[in-house]
């Protein structure tokens, strides 16, 4: 649909789509964010332990 041609998926996103696009990646970050701390993923181990040890209770509640 939108690659039919080099470039129309630049094209479209470029006239007046990018809010929406945007708006959606950051909802996306944001859950995903959320979700490592919940889950004790990544971002969660390279936090110092007393945050880890203050979000363990609140996400364990």
């Amino acid at each position: 649909m939108f690659l039919s041609e080099k470039g129309e998926l630049m094209k479209w996103i470029s006239k007046n789509n990018k809010k929406p696009i945007l708006l959606f990646s950051m909802i996306i970050i944001v859950i995903a964010g959320l979700l490592d701390l919940k889950y004790e993923g990544l971002f969660f181990r390279i936090l110092p332990e007393s945050i880890q040890q203050n979000l363990s209770t609140f996400f364990n509640k």
